[in-house]
């Protein structure tokens, strides 16, 4: 369910992407919507679905766990009230702040870009508000195990957005198509929150507002909150300080890191995500028994682990070997040329480097979560961001004059450098999580498995392509995409990988 509601948002996603970029292209006025969107967006995945799910959903699902409905409702009030007043205070403040804000993140933006920048920024910051408020009705519907309309929600600010854009129409300034599409996100919050609320209030029947004063349950999500305020926090840290670094390169390439980024940010949210999200209540549940409870905790782990890897290895290979067919396919239009596909074909491959790590270290950090430990991931996670600035900036302004490239090309440099930091975080979560609750077992054989079907698929995909590669975006990507797709899952079955045949047993009963 969390998949299914994930995969309809981030299909959403992906028409509003394509028909930003058929508007503008890799514009100026691009670069400073994707820019302007990147400020506001550190609130809400600050205080928003992370933060929340790190801190709330465990406190909330094991008071439910033990029958005391009553006790939850009281907290899920205390987090709304106390939440709404500090998204409130910190949105003003944002707003206020904005002009330093842009000078300090984007330093490359000067003139008319800059003042655009800023002037999009103060209409996004409030929206943004609305989605952390969004965030505590993700929290509530997960914990009830109602998992497929939070994640859904999205599709109604994705529609939002494309519905202010179409409407500012061809014959306006790019300038001025940007603003009605802020206007549109801002409509689009306050939608995607009111959809899921009737639901969240039929769920907690009697829910009184409030700021929690001498709870001991809010006492605790908020002990918790703090360091998972700061993990959340230096996570964007890292994502702003490749918008830093990208704004330094020439023209465009802002937009195409953001271009890249939507595409490798579908199966982090839809498989790592996804399976995450399902598995936070289960651990935390799990948690109560304590150490008696390793072993389920373990076994939980190792599964999801292995159900991650079925869908991440052949995305990593599909990426690296055919990620222009895909970006073509989902936007070149318009102002959106063929070589901007190859342009953020290149960004993408360097971003497949840590996708398997990136996905399974969200698992890993959901079981210290459910354990109340928030402040170990913290301590992975800043030195991952250290790790990936310093590499980032070698490899994103240092390597390319080194190698006779073109700048534009250190925008790939910025996503390698943050996968290979991935690693690094990864190994020591499941370093100390090991620790905590015993060996968590790997299997080779089984990605093995795995690795030799998507690369089978992957060669015979590029082959296709060789005879295909005259033809348009949408009829290339059906004839190289779809038997990628239907070689890989037919090889995992006949090697007996479990994920696979299950999928295809599912295929034929709704057949």
């Amino acid at each position: 369910m969390v998949a299914a509601g994930i995969l309809l948002s981030r299909l959403s996603g992906l028409v509003r992407q394509r028909i930003l970029s058929q508007f503008l292209g890799l514009s100026p006025a691009a670069d400073a919507f994707n820019a302007a969107f990147r400020i506001p967006n550190f609130l809400q995945n600050l205080f928003g679905e992370g933060v929340l799910s790190a801190s709330f959903i465990p406190a909330y699902a094991r008071l439910r766990a033990e029958g005391r409905e009553e006790d939850a409702r009281r907290l899920a009030g205390a987090v709304f009230g106390a939440g709404s007043l500090l998204v409130a205070v910190v949105v003003a403040l944002g707003v206020t702040l904005t002009p330093w804000l842009v000078t300090a993140l984007f330093p490359g933006f000067h003139g008319s870009q800059r003042l655009l920048t800023i002037q999009l920024v103060r209409i996004l910051f409030p929206g943004v508000g609305l989605l952390v408020l969004s965030a505590w009705c993700l929290s509530i519907l997960n914990s009830h195990r109602k998992f497929f309309l939070s994640y859904a929600a999205p599709v109604v600010w994705n529609i939002a957005i494309i519905t202010a854009t179409l409407a500012a129409g061809t014959g306006r300034p790019l300038e001025s198509i940007v603003l009605w599409s802020a206007w549109g996100a801002v409509v689009g919050s306050a939608l995607q929150f009111l959809v899921q609320l009737p639901v969240v209030l039929r769920l907690t029947p009697g829910l009184r507002v409030s700021l929690g004063r001498g709870d001991p349950h809010v006492g605790r999500v908020f002990s918790t909150f703090l360091p998972a305020f700061f993990t959340r926090g230096v996570t964007q840290i890292s994502a702003f300080i490749d918008g830093i670094l990208s704004s330094l390169l020439p023209a465009g390439a802002v937009t195409a890191l953001s271009n890249a980024q939507t595409l490798y940010s579908l199966p982090v949210s839809l498989f790592g995500m996804s399976i995450s999200a399902a598995e936070l209540p289960e651990f935390s549940a799990a948690a109560i028994g304590g150490e008696s409870a390793h072993g389920m905790l373990r076994e939980r782990l190792e599964n999801a682990s292995r159900r991650v890897a079925f869908f991440i290895v052949p995305t990593v290979v599909g990426f690296a070997a055919l990620g222009h067919v895909i970006a073509a396919v989902l936007f070149q239009a318009g102002r959106f040329g063929a070589d901007d596909a190859r342009y953020v074909w290149a960004i993408l491959a360097g971003a497949t480097i840590g996708l398997l790590a990136t996905t399974q270290g969200r698992l890993y950090s959901s079981v210290f979560y459910a354990l109340h430990d928030t402040r170990t991931p913290l301590r992975y996670a800043g030195l991952r961001v250290l790790l990936a600035s310093a590499l980032g900036y070698l490899a994103a302004v240092q390597l390319p004059p080194a190698l006779g490239l073109a700048p534009r090309w250190g925008a790939a440099g910025i996503t390698a450098a943050t996968g290979l930091a991935g690693w690094v975080e990864f190994v020591l979560l499941r370093r100390s999580l090991s620790a905590r609750i015993g060996r968590i077992h790997s299997d080779p054989g089984y990605l093995a498995r795995l690795w030799g079907p998507a690369i089978v698929a992957g060669a015979v995909g590029w082959l296709i392509l060789q005879a295909a590669d005259t033809l348009g975006p949408q009829p290339r990507a059906v004839l190289v995409l779809v038997p990628f797709g239907i070689i890989y899952l037919l090889g995992t079955a006949l090697l007996k990988v479990p994920q696979a045949r299950g999928l295809i047993d599912r295929v034929r009963r709704r057949a």
